[in-house]
């Protein structure tokens, strides 16, 4: 994929202040041609620059308002089939694979700490996982964003 032009920046900066603005709104507030931005954004949405409408919904609203990280320790050899079985959990709302003394960082929602050990128990349980260390979210303090990168000199 290319690097972002200041135009693509000034439109994903748009977004980011308005997500649901349409592309003519977009060019009015721009000022750019109702092409110009219909073409830039097909073109982002193509490239995958977007991240799925998914992450936008809060968990805490869905029911599932605790929150953990579970680091998990796994048997190299079976790293394929361990995440494949953790994607059947689906209170495992998000996996990354880290280096250090662990293997893999997990987002865990539920509904309250007996739910937790429940999910924890399950994790545990998977052939292949050596060992899991369960932290408390204790809240976001810096939420996900983009926008200074993108309003940056660059």
């Amino acid at each position: 994929m290319r690097s972002f032009d200041s135009t693509d920046r000034r439109i994903l900066v748009a977004l980011a202040d308005d997500p649901r603005s349409t592309n003519v709104s977009l060019a009015d507030r721009l000022g750019l041609s109702r092409n110009t931005v219909q073409a830039r954004v097909a073109e982002l949405e193509r490239n995958g620059v977007f991240l799925s409408f998914e992450r936008r919904i809060s968990a805490r609203s869905a029911g599932y308002p605790l929150a953990a990280f579970v680091t998990v320790h796994v048997r190299q050899q079976m790293l394929a089939e361990v995440v494949e079985a953790l994607a059947g959990i689906p209170e495992i709302v998000q996996a990354h694979g880290i280096s250090g003394p662990y293997d893999l960082l997990l987002r865990v929602v539920c509904v309250d700490a007996e739910d937790l050990f429940r999910i924890t128990g399950l994790i545990q349980a998977v052939e292949g996982v050596d060992r899991a260390e369960t932290s408390l979210d204790m809240g976001e303090l810096i939420p996900y964003r983009l926008r200074q990168l993108l309003t940056r000199d660059t």
